[in-house]
């Protein structure tokens, strides 16, 4: 059963905001982190953690761990609530509250690209906000022409910086992390490897499970099954710039 545009998911569907945007490096393992002052439901200014750097590389990796994921407290808050799981991750903590997910929802929706209805949540521009905000300066908005290299940009950002990586499935319908993968070579040093398998954590989980959306935390997925629902942008009621692309926000 699928769900009306902005009712499960909190981001609007698509990507090509500027090029600087799309391609622009994040920054190098041991670079600063951006996390919000005081309590976890601030939208406060930021301050910098260090990133730990990449462990030896055993054949893949995952960030996931008990006590990290929270289901979306609304059919609107899914961006919201993949802000607080990254947050749990990279910061070790537990929150929970319906109060983050609430301000990191109002605070990507002041940084949208688009003037959107309530219903429609927010965009692409404004959860890479969200990220860049609330996690590491880094994080931007990309934009791929296949899912290939998509996929493939997004577990070496994911290697280089231990970091979760947020796509876009059903069309920008609703945000997923991907905070896993296995490959036949590390894709922080490699020129060429296969990804065999990437894990990815979905919000709606607790919420709501059918035809996928969303399955348990820290599924384990094939390229070829996740292809599925990472899927191209595509928002009917208004043409955005990244139409029709596989849009992710990576660090």
């Amino acid at each position: 059963m699928w769900l009306a545009l902005g009712r499960w998911n909190g981001i609007v569907a698509g990507a090509l905001i500027a090029a600087s945007m799309l391609v622009a490096s994040a920054p190098a393992v041991g670079a600063s982190v951006a996390t919000a002052a005081g309590r976890s439901s601030s939208a406060a200014a930021s301050t910098s953690v260090s990133v730990p750097a990449a462990s030896a590389w055993t054949g893949g990796m995952d960030l996931y761990r008990a006590g990290v994921f929270t289901t979306q407290k609304t059919w609107l808050w899914c961006t919201a609530a993949d802000i607080q799981i990254s947050r749990n991750i990279v910061f070790h903590r537990t929150d929970h509250t319906a109060a983050s997910q609430r301000a990191y929802f109002s605070w990507m929706r002041g940084h949208n690209k688009y003037t959107l209805p309530l219903s429609a949540g927010v965009d692409a521009q404004g959860w890479a906000a969200g990220f860049a905000h609330y996690l590491n300066a880094g994080y931007k908005l990309y934009a791929h022409k296949t899912f290939a290299a998509a996929l493939k940009s997004a577990v070496i950002r994911l290697r280089r910086t231990n970091l979760p990586v947020g796509i876009t499935v059903d069309h920008g319908n609703h945000a997923w992390l991907i905070t896993g993968f296995t490959a036949t070579a590390d894709p922080a040093v490699a020129s060429s490897f296969t990804i065999t398998s990437v894990r990815v954590v979905g919000p709606l989980w607790g919420l709501q499970s059918k035809n996928g959306y969303d399955m348990r935390p820290d599924t384990r997925l094939t390229p070829a099954q996740l292809a599925r629902y990472f899927t191209p942008w595509h928002y009917a009621p208004q043409r955005m710039l990244w139409d029709g692309k596989y849009v992710s926000i990576q660090p």
